[in-house]
């Protein structure tokens, strides 16, 4: 198949306006968040022990099994030369994606984290009259009971911190990139420049004033239109939050990734 890598990291932190940037190149492919990671660990737990026919399946068979899941998927009608699939998990997989893909590149989209639950309240209130499958379509939470909903350990943003540190502590963190919101809006070509320069490709001129992608049957399903719209330049925009102070003051401090003494695998943060 056509050469892979993978963007990942924390929710409402860039991975879209990445993919829509990086789909403007005619070699590239990238999407919205897909349906490969859940078909991956599906197919990892039914070739697992809980499969009394497990006995017969070899880590080979394991190995090209789930290669075949990407080459079937990614098939004739996806010309590119280089696809990057686009899914929360794959901070979790990078061992996995490691043996499956030995060259492959992880790219983690961060954002400090008071603005991420900041702007999941924001898609919320903006869409006050249609229920979110965020919160489940639940009705009768607060701003609270949102964010802590969140910031479980399998909450949306929980569970996505939690997979990003265990990529970017873990044995594989060499093939790992850690890249800021703030950068990529504030110096997109940059940016930019560095995820080709991590990848091993040629730079391409992008167009940061003109930037489109939208997937509005999803977000509409979602209970969230505009979720994932992305629309003219590529910009920093000031505004004040919405959240309450304490809210707010909960999660300042917990961008792990800017601490570099901690940073033992020497991750590269743009």
């Amino acid at each position: 198949m056509q050469s892979i890598h993978f963007l990942s990291g924390l929710p409402r932190s860039g991975s879209t306006l990445l993919a829509a940037l990086l789909r403007q190149n005619p070699r590239f492919y990238a999407n919205m968040s897909g349906p490969l990671a859940g078909m991956v660990n599906a197919m990892l737990g039914e070739m697992s022990g809980r499969n009394e026919f497990s006995v017969f399946i070899t880590d080979q068979q394991r190995q090209r099994v789930l290669r075949g899941l990407f080459d079937s998927y990614y098939s004739d009608e996806f010309t590119a030369d280089v696809v990057f699939d686009t899914s929360r998990i794959w901070c979790a997989k990078l061992p996995v994606l490691h043996t499956l893909f030995p060259g492959a590149k992880l790219i983690a989209c961060v954002r400090h984290v008071s603005w991420i639950v900041d702007s999941v309240e924001c898609a919320i209130r903006n869409n006050a009259l249609r229920p979110s499958t965020i919160f489940s379509f639940q009705t009768g939470g607060t701003v609270y009971s949102r964010a802590e909903g969140i910031a479980h350990g399998e909450g949306m943003l929980g569970y996505a911190y939690n997979a990003l540190k265990e990529a970017f502590y873990g044995e594989h963190a060499k093939h790992l990139m850690v890249l800021q919101y703030e950068t990529l809006v504030r110096d997109p070509a940059g940016a930019m420049a560095a995820v080709y320069e991590f990848i091993g490709e040629p730079l391409f001129q992008h167009d940061f004033d003109n930037v489109r992608f939208e997937a509005e049957e999803f977000d509409e399903r979602a209970g969230t239109p505009g979720l994932h719209t992305v629309g003219g330049k590529v910009q920093a925009q000031e505004r004040a939050t919405v959240l309450p102070p304490d809210i707010f003051r909960r999660f300042e401090n917990d961008a792990f990734w800017l601490n570099a003494a901690a940073n033992i695998r020497a991750v590269r943060v743009v």
